[in-house]
């Protein structure tokens, strides 16, 4: 895979046309916005001091963040596709050629769901960016997912909750597995400490087995659970181990991972959608180009952190 530095070479070499001209157009799209909200938020200020108006601030509100939401999608719309096209396509394809990247799609829903990562129901799911391929030999496809599941408050008014929101990354295993074992993070733990939190985890009947593994730190970061415990311990060797921490440390973000069947599936939890173009800042920054290069290199790059190409199981 290309370096940091070598796609950021590309990013304003190959691209800096494209990028001179989206520049403009985010310059722009910020004004409107900057408009919009500015105009939002004159309308509110005068309810807030008009008597007549002041009653009803509360729908006001409500109403100015449903019109704000709906105002910035459509002003950066036109924009945010360019982007895709013109910027994030061919960094994918600058990383591999093979790579298959399409803006609109996602990871399919049945795919999520049966990583048994998140024991609650999804009521609404959706995503975009998706890519797909083979890297180092291993099929493997990523997308941004917003996973939602759907309450009632005392009204009866429905209310959205976020069950995942971040990268979802999806790569062929090197074994079919007979069970199922999933690492989640230890909230558990580093909420109630070590006894506490054990006692915790070994009574949560929505999971299959704890399983306990003899790495103290991973221990401490990480809880799994498993239908078969001797399959766990045949997966998550000491290797393995040791490379989910470092790609939790490195990414800095709550870590899920399923091994089920013949596929790993790896969950990373963002709180915004990853490739996804700027309105405030300038896309011309080195900062800015960065990011959208190692976040690209970050998802594409897991098959070669964690080895999955490795023939480390046996075929059987």
């Amino acid at each position: 895979m290309k370096s940091t530095s070598e796609l950021t070479d590309y990013y304003y070499t190959h691209l800096y046309d494209a990028l001179e001209a989206l520049e403009r157009d985010r310059l722009k799209v910020r004004n409107r916005v900057l408009l919009l909200l500015g105009g939002i938020a004159a309308v509110l200020a005068v309810a807030a001091i008009v008597p007549l108006l002041r009653e009803y601030i509360v729908w006001l509100v409500f109403g100015a963040f449903i019109l704000g939401g709906f105002g910035y999608n459509r002003l950066i719309r036109n924009y945010r596709s360019d982007f895709k096209e013109k910027i994030i396509r061919p960094l994918v394809a600058a990383i591999d050629p093979g790579l298959l990247y399409a803006p609109a799609n996602a990871v399919p829903r049945t795919l999520f769901e049966s990583s048994h990562l998140f024991d609650t129901r999804i009521d609404r799911y959706r995503g975009n960016d998706y890519v797909e391929g083979t890297l180092e030999g291993i099929p493997v496809r990523f997308s941004d997912i917003h996973a939602e599941h759907r309450s009632q408050d005392q009204k009866g008014n429905n209310q959205w909750n976020t069950v995942f929101r971040g990268l979802f990354i999806v790569a062929d295993f090197n074994k079919h597995l007979k069970g199922r074992t999933v690492v989640l993070p230890d909230l558990a733990e580093n909420l109630l400490g070590s006894y506490l939190g054990n006692l915790f985890q070994s009574k949560n009947f929505s999971r299959d087995s704890l399983v306990r593994m003899d790495d103290p730190e991973f221990e401490k970061a990480f809880v799994v659970y498993g239908t078969d415990q001797i399959e766990a311990r045949y997966i998550l060797t000491h290797s393995m181990m040791k490379r989910l921490l470092e790609l939790k440390k490195r990414t800095g973000k709550d870590l899920y991972v399923s091994f089920n069947g013949e596929k790993i599936m790896i969950a990373i939890a963002y709180d915004k959608d990853l490739f996804e173009p700027t309105v405030f800042h300038s896309l011309l920054s080195v900062k800015q180009a960065t990011e959208y290069i190692n976040t690209l290199r970050s998802a594409i790059g897991i098959v070669g952190e964690l080895k999955l190409n490795e023939k480390l199981w046996s075929k059987t």
